[in-house]
């Protein structure tokens, strides 16, 4: 059971949403992404301002063949450890639970997606994220495998700038200036450390400590290999570019790895996508190599080779894999390789999506064929071909802005993405007869239908997943297009003319009416974003005001404890005597419950919280009111949809006599037999068996699938518990069970919030904590226990009912296969309650489905524990 083992309020699993970080905190590295970009690409201009794409398509048609092979060569051997990064992280991290294969394949396809589109957490993490919950990896430890997988690359690249500093000093990219004897000595201290660290690892298990995290690192043979693994990783993608670019124009190869290392640090750094111009520009300006049409021609090859064929290959791999999933049955390794691969469509299908964006983008931003622009206008009118060159480079933005949305799997983005691409085919048609975009882009179109399965999330919230940090990397996309074509049309002299050349054969006017309208079209959408922001529901733990725990104590209801949680914020009366704990969630401020706070001042705190949400153009929820608050928010315009039932058990009249309570009597008795022994810990007690309640914790969790819950209920922290006195039953001297007590103030409620148990103990142990507790309770003076809440019981099904009364109660009726209404309140009926209905008050109208909407995210949130 769910409610009556805790105080589960409404059928969902959730944690939700704390402090959120300061805006500037968010926005930094956002700002200083794009400044990276731009100043990247005003760089490349500078570098490339004597070149044509001419200079550019004769260079890459005198690249050899045998160069070409050697770097694809060199790419499987890349992907080759990268895959070996994964590999060790779990042998370490989770032994056994998942095949040595699917990690390798997890790691070396997850790297060719989030290498082409970027945000390797969206995309490398998420996969691994489905990937290995799947083997019944936590998600605590799929952070660590990845954590594990980065200690590896940056201790690769320490060494070989250690190595290249001790085999060439001197020649070192922004180190050079250190002088001789220091280059050295940093040297020597890189590579010592590294192999002192390696030393060290073979002495033992060791751990890395981060605040609360704990992260176990792998064996010093472990280490050994994942180091080995990143310098053959680093080294071989550095040999794909180290084999294209011309002869003669770098150095030794250890000192072309280094810049390169550097390239790709400074490429995440910057908001692009697979960090382009960034890695580019720092390339060339370490190399000193401006102007060189070759060199321009070998970034363009590497990236083709390093990051297109990877992902080209990945959606081949895909296609394959949806084909056998089609099949009755799949059985044996194939099976695996069908779970590892699946979980990848959504992000592929992202980058394909976001490569259509491009492929339009980069359309309009060089020149068309003369010939078939001159056949075109034969047969349309040249307003038509204008509009359709400014319409495909709307479709373009707008494929870069809403493949995050497939990238997050929803239906919505899915359906308008194949559109845009089916538009911006005709389009790419009828500005230029450019059919050979056409034809790809109807490609990509058909790849989406064939991935019609992994997209079913239909968000209401934020339909297209759109964020800030997307926005940036859009805005980082359209900088490339916009050099792009200031490269194209070096020679046209500019002047304010050309604004308003309209011609067949004005390529250069129309890129720079297309660009005008592409950064028109971003910036509606950033507004939009702006205007309708989307909160984060799933934040830190964050510190509890030390105001809190005294208004906390002085309350007789004891759901007032939640505020001690940290997952919340608080709006609190002038004098500090009273609080309203909240949380945001898409365009509501959820408040849990009444205010709390003396009745003198509770009116004043609830307008003013009111007050709150209507100044931030939010809707005002209370979420879990009581009946006796109803006049206090109908007053306020709002209308109020029941929840469900709490049940309370009057403890005056509470006792185990009668055959109506013989099966407590029973559980009572039955305990004592089997050695179950109940006590009280104080809360001075509770944090020296902190991990013996832990381990309770942790095995009960995995009974209930893991899913620990929020806002309205508590969760296992250490922080929040060493606040509350701890029920317990003890089988020969062990914990068995446990629930952390609500005491109200003056004793006039007692409850609890976490009750959990060891499986496997007894078929009665939460019948005989809960009388034992009872009883308990009773004997220490208090009026009442809150045994929490039935959901869904007592809404009325009548003709002339609420359509969410009726609603509600075919559901509590109908939905036992997902949730256990009756047998929750069966569970708790038998200890003779009063049943009390309590309260969703919200606005009317749209506002109501909508705050449902915000709720249910609200409390579907994951938690981020410490």
């Amino acid at each position: 059971m769910t409610t009556g083992v805790e105080r589960t309020e409404a059928p969902a699993s959730s944690l939700p949403a704390a402090e959120s970080a300061p805006a500037w905190k968010r926005f930094l590295p956002i700002v200083i992404g794009v400044a990276i970009t731009l100043a990247a690409f005003v760089a490349l201009e500078h570098m490339v301002s004597e070149l044509s794409l001419a200079d550019v398509r004769q260079a890459l048609s005198a690249v050899s063949t045998r160069d070409l092979v050697l770097a694809v060569l060199l790419t499987v051997l890349s992907f080759a450890a990268v895959s070996l990064y994964d590999v060790v992280a779990v042998d370490t991290i989770a032994p056994g639970r998942v095949t040595r294969p699917m990690a390798a394949a997890v790691g070396a396809a997850g790297y060719a997606v989030s290498n082409a589109l970027g945000f390797p957490l969206l995309t490398g993490g998420a996969l691994r994220y489905h990937v290995y919950k799947s083997g019944g990896i936590e998600l605590a430890d799929i952070g660590r495998i990845v954590g594990t997988s980065w200690f590896a690359l940056w201790f690769a690249l320490a060494l070989m700038v250690g190595a290249a500093l001790l085999v060439d000093p001197g020649d070192v990219p922004v180190l050079r200036d250190l002088g001789l004897f220091a280059e050295i000595a940093l040297g020597a201290g890189l590579v010592a450390a590294v192999v002192g660290f390696v030393i060290w690892l073979s002495y033992g298990d060791r751990r890395a400590s981060i605040g609360k995290l704990s992260l176990p690192l792998p064996s010093g043979n472990g280490a050994l290999i994942q180091i080995a693994a990143g310098i053959v990783d680093l080294a071989a993608a550095a040999g794909v570019l180290y084999v294209l670019m011309p002869e003669g124009s770098v150095g030794s190869f250890v000192l072309f790895a280094v810049i390169f290392a550097v390239a790709v640090v400074v490429g995440v750094a910057s908001s692009a996508p697979g960090g382009l111009g960034a890695f580019e520009a720092t390339i060339v300006v370490s190399l000193g190599l401006e102007n060189r049409a070759d060199v321009v021609a070998a970034l363009l090859i590497y990236r083709l080779i390093y990051t297109v064929l990877p992902l080209v290959l990945t959606v081949v791999a895909l296609l394959a894999v949806e084909a056998v999933r089609r099949r009755d049955a799949i059985k044996g390794p194939t099976r695996e390789f069908v779970r590892v691969f699946e979980p990848m469509v959504p992000p592929t299908v992202a980058v394909l999506a976001f490569a259509g964006g491009i492929v339009l983008l980069a359309s309009g931003s060089t020149p068309g064929v003369y010939e078939r622009l001159t056949i075109l206008h034969a047969y349309l009118p040249l307003p038509f071909i204008e509009i359709t060159h400014l319409a495909a480079t709307v479709v373009g933005v707008a494929l870069l802005v809403v493949a995050r949305g497939l990238a997050k799997r929803l239906w919505r983005a899915w359906v308008v993405s194949i559109g845009l691409l089916i538009a911006g085919a005709a389009f790419s048609i009828l500005k230029g007869l450019d059919w050979e975009e056409a034809i790809l882009l109807l490609i990509l179109a058909v790849l989406l239908l064939g991935f019609r399965h992994a997209f079913y999330r239909r968000s209401g919230i934020n339909p297209f997943a759109i964020t800030w940090g997307w926005l940036a990397a859009v805005c980082a996309t359209l900088i490339a297009t916009v050099w792009l074509g200031l490269l194209a049309y070096r020679n046209v002299d500019y002047a304010n003319t050309l604004w308003f050349d309209f011609a067949t054969h004005g390529n250069a006017p129309r890129f720079l009416r297309a660009s005008l309208v592409a950064f028109a079209v971003l910036a509606a959408v950033g507004l939009d974003v702006a205007i309708h922001r989307r909160t984060e529901r799933v934040q830190k733990r964050s510190e509890v005001p030390p105001e809190v725990a005294p208004i906390v104590a002085a309350s007789p209801h004891t759901a007032a404890a939640l505020a001690l949680l940290g997952d919340k914020r608080f709006l609190f009366s002038p004098d500090k005597r009273g609080f309203v704990m909240y949380a945001r969630s898409g365009g509501s401020l959820i408040a849990l419950g009444e205010p709390v706070a003396p009745p003198d001042i509770m009116a004043d705190l609830a307008w003013a919280f009111r007050d709150k949400a209507d100044r931030e153009a939010e809707r005002p929820v209370f979420y879990q009111v009581r009946p006796e608050s109803l006049p206090l928010f109908l007053d306020m315009g709002l209308v109020a949809l029941k929840l469900g039932e709490v049940a309370r058990v009057d403890l005056t009249k509470f006792n185990t006599d009668g055959p109506k309570k013989q099966d407590l009597r029973t559980a009572v008795r039955r305990a004592e037999r089997e050695g179950l022994e109940f006590s009280i810990i104080s809360r001075e007690e509770v944090a020296a068996s902190m991990d013996e309640l832990r381990a309770v914790s942790d095995a009960w969790l995995a009974i209930k699938s893991g899913s620990e819950k929020g806002f309205s209920l508590g969760y296992f922290d250490p922080a929040y518990l060493r606040h509350f006195d701890m029920a317990v039953l003890k089988k020969e001297g062990q914990i068995v069970a446990f629930a952390n007590l609500w005491r109200g103030a003056d004793k006039y409620e007692l409850s609890i919030d976490l009750m959990r148990f060891l499986p496997n103990v007894s078929r009665i142990i939460m019948d005989a904590l809960f009388t034992r507790l009872m009883l308990h309770a009773k004997a220490e003076g208090y009026q009442w226990f809150d045994l929490g809440a039935a959901p869904l019981s007592g809404l009325v099904d009548r003709r002339g009912a609420s359509r969410w009364n009726r609603f509600g109660s075919f559901l509590y009726r109908r939905g036992g296969s997902f949730y256990h209404f009756d047998g929750l309140k069966a569970f708790k009926q038998k200890f003779g309650p009063v049943w009390t209905p309590h309260y969703l008050v919200c606005p009317g109208g749209f506002d109501t489905a909508k705050v449902l909407v915000d709720v249910t995210t609200l409390i579907s949130g994951r938690p981020k524990l410490p």
